[in-house]
């Protein structure tokens, strides 16, 4: 049974980050009659999609003390996936002034998510320049409060409050994952990991080896080989005797892993290939990273598994009062941001119901059990790929929305099908013009 209006609460809610996930957190909180307060360590919106030259001083990024940079994007980064697909549902993606292509580059990205900020009148509840240094419960029992301590840069000042409810948004492109390779402790060479990589210009005449099969790893080593040497492309899932030139270059080779690495500045692949090598670039991806966040270990990250949580979201044991957004990767990341945001304001409010703790535990078991039986590591436990438009439509059902429109989905699998076959050009050339139009279709019922 639906609870009558009069039952619908409104909680006092901190999110922690506005990137493209705090953003829409506090969009769909405000929507549900929740006060919120959004904390966002920069003096701007966009999270990951703020550009910045600045690198860290330690380019591998292991050193606990070093400055943290909070972006990962490079100079010339565009999108990898179509603006029409990548929009939140009710705010489209299109093209204003600006950069008018259709994969556009990370500043259109960021001017997009300034406007959406703009329009649904979100700076207003962000406290700009704030770090989040504890979160914890605000007593022993956990009756769903939460204090929420912070310090503002400008002004020192510090606080310490309490919040009926954490919804946690700070990204997962910060704290980087890097390969083991042995005998890398006494090879003389630089090695630094993608976070820090901005312009080619520095590899010039260099010999380098990007290891990696993800989005960053094929176009860093693009954007690399016009200016390096040679470029070398490491990838654990390529098979034991890859070894092959990138059509188009004369300075790109694919390759099978390393296999050890040698203090004459030599690395030796599983391929029987070795080279001498100046620089290795790790494009190993990012870990999971709550520093600030206290749960008396009912949440833990193990081997990039964040746990337990049901449906990615929220933990058991704290349920709804500490939930995350923005978990799930590969995964087209604002539309299920959207639906996220709008199941945890749905639940806070009590409008929508969450299962018993023991209920929400055995689903998350089960998932365990499922991935193990596959064969599948803990680290992709929140790998979604094509299994996110399922679990798209499940939280649509919950909140009571329309699920994935069909052209989205289709958009989606037709440039992962061009991007694997063409990934010089499927930016540039496409041929999915009929979805292109049903898209501009349903985005008439939004113009703005």
């Amino acid at each position: 049974m639906a609870p009558s209006l009069s039952s619908i609460r409104s909680h006092h809610v901190a999110v922690i980050g506005a990137g493209a996930a705090g953003l829409v957190a506090a969009r769909e909180l405000r929507r549900e009659g929740h006060s919120v307060v959004v904390f966002e360590r920069q003096k701007q919106v966009g999270g990951t999609w703020i550009y910045t030259d600045h690198v860290e001083p330690d380019p591998l990024s292991v050193d606990p003390t070093r400055p943290v940079v909070h972006s990962s994007v490079y100079a010339t980064l565009r999108t990898n996936l179509p603006r029409e697909c990548m929009g939140y549902r009710d705010f489209p993606f299109v093209a204003r002034s600006g950069d008018q292509r259709r994969f556009p580059s990370h500043g259109e990205v960021l001017a997009y998510l300034q406007e959406f900020a703009k329009e649904f009148a979100i700076e207003e509840v962000i406290r700009f320049e704030t770090a989040v240094e504890r979160v914890a419960p605000a007593t022993e029992g956990g009756n769903g409060k939460w204090r929420v301590e912070s310090t503002e840069k400008e002004k020192r000042v510090r606080r310490d409050e309490v919040y009926d409810a954490v919804v946690v948004c700070n990204g997962h492109y910060i704290e980087p994952r890097l390969a083991e390779i042995p005998g890398i402790s006494s090879w003389p060479g630089k090695e630094m990991h993608s976070h820090n990589y901005r312009i080619p210009e520095p590899f010039k005449d260099q010999v380098v080896v990007l290891i990696g099969n993800s989005a960053s790893a094929v176009d860093i080593s693009r954007d690399i080989a016009g200016h390096a040497k040679e470029v070398h492309v490491a990838g654990r899932s390529n098979p034991a005797d890859t070894f092959i030139k990138q059509p188009g270059y004369s300075n790109l080779w694919m390759h099978s892993m390393i296999e050890l690495v040698n203090k004459d500045g030599s690395v030796v692949f599983q391929n029987g290939q070795t080279i001498l090598v100046d620089v290795i670039m790790h494009c190993t991806g990012y870990k999971y990273h709550f520093p600030f966040l206290e749960t008396n270990g009912s949440v833990t990250v193990d081997d990039n598994r964040v746990g337990p949580l049901y449906k990615h979201v929220f933990p058991p044991e704290l349920a709804p009062w500490l939930s995350f957004i923005g978990i799930p990767w590969q995964v087209v990341p604002f539309p299920l941001f959207e639906l996220q945001s709008k199941w945890i304001a749905g639940v806070l409010s009590g409008r929508i119901m969450l299962p018993s703790k023991e209920d929400m535990m055995e689903d998350i078991k089960s998932l365990y059990a499922t991935l193990e039986a596959q064969g599948i590591q803990k680290r992709y436990t929140h790998r979604m790929g094509i299994a996110q438009f399922e679990y798209n439509d499940w939280l649509a059902t919950q909140c009571g929305c329309p699920g994935t429109e069909e052209w989205r989905k289709e958009m989606y699998l037709t440039t992962g099908v061009r991007k694997r076959a063409k990934p010089e050009t499927y930016r540039d050339e496409w041929e999915d013009h009929h979805l292109i139009s049903q898209a501009s279709q349903d985005f008439s019922l939004y113009t703005h």
